[in-house]
């Protein structure tokens, strides 16, 4: 077969002839071996359960047979998948992962759908509430956790984390009839800027944007109503929560997104990631290699576009 015709013995896809070995020769030019027995398998199964076979021989003749046959398979080592794995959710942080007929759904569980897949292993999401997520991660009633589980110091200092699978921009919302052409800290001269008080944005709006007036909220709903009632310009939060507010409440139908700031880890901490157990090395870097690869090929956008309709990594 050419090397235009050549396919990969396990998953049949055509092999690409520009990633062929160049030293390799053309299959034309290799030896050929051909093996010819003198009866088939059945054959010499049947002679040897009648006491036809020559003993020793038909035995060796029947094992060497089935050898060959079974090490002839290119994919008899991958097509069996590895122990079933056992992750985490909690199923109440929609669009991350939420019940649906009583079953996990969500960014989160398609999403690990699909690294098992890459992984070779068959995945099984089992409910946990928030508060026992970390402590049935230790105790192995499950092998990870994918529930929206930031990577912060407090947690690394009881876990391990994958790489982070997402990383979440922040968000500038204000009214839908305002143009806001620029985001500099310049940009926001004198507007009046409310968010979530002592929360991460706080002390990033409190950093960035010394000339803005920083007004502080219990939470950031209250900051979102005080925008609607025009008390506040602007509301700086995770694009993530204030989209599904804008997508649920009805007080935000007269704001808008306006602009948008990249993620800063130095703020927001690394993102979010999948728990594992410090021990398990391995399945972390199992992980690590199937985020990689989705996210090479384009497999992460698609799941991603069925949730999120911008950018989160």
């Amino acid at each position: 077969m050419s090397a235009q015709g050549s396919y990969d013995g396990c998953t049949r896809k055509p092999i690409d002839p520009a990633i062929r070995p160049k030293t390799a020769r053309p299959e034309s030019m290799l030896p050929k071996m051909q093996i010819d027995f003198p009866f088939s398998l059945h054959t010499l199964i049947r002679r040897h359960q009648e006491g036809l076979g020559t003993g020793v021989l038909t035995r060796f003749l029947v094992y060497s047979f089935l050898a060959i046959v079974l090490m002839s398979s290119p994919c008899r080592a991958t097509d069996t998948p590895g122990p079933e794995l056992r992750i985490a959710s909690e199923g109440a942080r929609p669009p991350y992962n939420y019940l649906e007929n009583n079953e996990l759904a969500g960014f989160e569980i398609d999403l690990g759908q699909e690294l098992c897949k890459r992984m070779n292993r068959v995945c099984r999401f089992v409910p946990q509430d928030w508060d026992n997520l970390i402590p049935g991660l230790l105790d192995h009633r499950y092998d990870a956790i994918m529930a929206a589980l930031d990577i912060s110091d407090a947690a690394k200092e009881k876990i391990a984390f994958s790489e982070p699978y997402v990383r979440m921009p922040m968000a500038l919302l204000g009214n839908r009839e305002e143009k806001l052409p620029d985001t500099s800290p310049k940009g926001l001269t004198g507007k009046k800027l409310g968010v979530e008080a002592n929360s991460l944005y706080q002390a990033y709006a409190e950093d960035h944007f010394d000339h803005s007036q920083i007004q502080t909220y219990a939470s950031l709903e209250e900051a979102i109503l005080d925008l609607g009632e025009g008390r506040i310009d602007l509301v700086l939060g995770n694009k993530a929560d204030i989209s599904d507010f804008l997508k649920n409440r009805r007080e935000a139908q007269n704001t808008a997104i306006l602009g948008e700031l990249p993620h800063d880890a130095a703020y927001l901490g690394e993102g979010i990631g999948i728990g594992l157990r410090k021990e398990d090395k391995e399945l972390k870097r199992q992980f690590d290699q199937a985020l990689e690869d989705i996210n090479k090929d384009g497999t992460f956008t698609k799941i991603r576009e069925r949730y999120f309709p911008y950018a989160i990594n």
